[in-house]
């Protein structure tokens, strides 16, 4: 089986070394797996795991919402020129972040404009994180049209917002830690999204999944992005489907959203 995470942090010094992380990869049938900047800071980092492996990494360059305050005077030019230099890089991640310890939307807003803009301009995917903001998120896209393709990484959102979001080109990303009971009602918005537009991700190294669907354990609660096809598994028996055939249309899915 081939799989496909659509969200991680592969360049993260929590995961350890990148040539062992992408060893593990290659033997749990991992083929691809878009690794998303967070900060200016990351940018080289990612683009470097891109150089080393083009084939399974696809790179995203962008600003987290939690890091908006910290972007630089030329930020937008910087960004522009990664993806001029990557023909297959994403935009992300970026978004709105409403939880208590964001920073004020006033610095939030207008570096995810800027990246819904150059996302649509550079017709490049889009990696949308969205914590307590829906109602901010709609106006946002009302102000910039996002491009024809766009990930609500982690979506937690409710099947009305999903529903909202569907015309506009969104897919929806499942990650491992929806598989704690808790998060039962994430998994039953799953089960009433469209299939074709369900994508599944790790976010490592966080998002831990429950330790039944964790198959490579790390040190510290640290979430191994080869944990992809038990994370798939489990969302696979909540889905009521084949093992097999969710990593085939979750593949397919991510093909179509990241291209290739």
């Amino acid at each position: 089986m081939i799989w496909i995470d659509s969200h991680n942090h592969l360049h993260f010094p929590r995961l350890g070394e990148a040539t062992a992380l992408l060893a593990s990869l290659r033997d749990a049938g991992v083929a691809r797996c878009v690794v998303n900047a967070t900060a200016e800071a990351e940018w080289a980092a990612v683009a470097a795991l891109a150089v080393v492996d083009p084939e399974r990494i696809v790179p995203a360059f962008g600003i987290h919402p939690w890091h908006a305050p910290e972007v630089s005077g030329l930020w937008q030019e910087r960004l522009a020129g990664w993806l001029e230099r990557f023909p297959q890089a994403g935009v992300g991640e970026c978004g709105l972040d409403r939880s208590a310890a964001a920073p004020e939307e006033e610095l939030q807003w207008p570096v995810f404009l800027a990246q819904l803009r150059l996302a649509r301009e550079w017709q490049r995917t889009l990696t949308i994180h969205c914590v307590k903001a829906w109602g901010l998120l709609f106006e946002a896209l009302a102000v910039e049209a996002p491009p024809p393709r766009f990930v609500l990484h982690g979506f937690s959102g409710s099947v009305e917002t999903a529903r909202r979001l569907l015309p506009l080109g969104a897919y929806f990303s499942f990650c491992g830690e929806f598989l704690q009971p808790r998060r039962a009602a994430v998994l039953e918005t799953f089960r009433q999204l469209p299939p074709e537009r369900i994508l599944l991700e790790t976010d490592a190294p966080d998002m831990l999944p429950p330790p039944a669907w964790v198959s490579h354990p790390l040190a510290h609660c640290c979430n191994h992005p080869a944990n992809l096809p038990a994370i798939g598994s489990g969302l696979a028996a909540a889905l009521g489907m084949p093992v097999a055939a969710l990593a085939k249309l979750t593949t397919n899915n991510a093909r179509e959203c990241f291209g290739g």
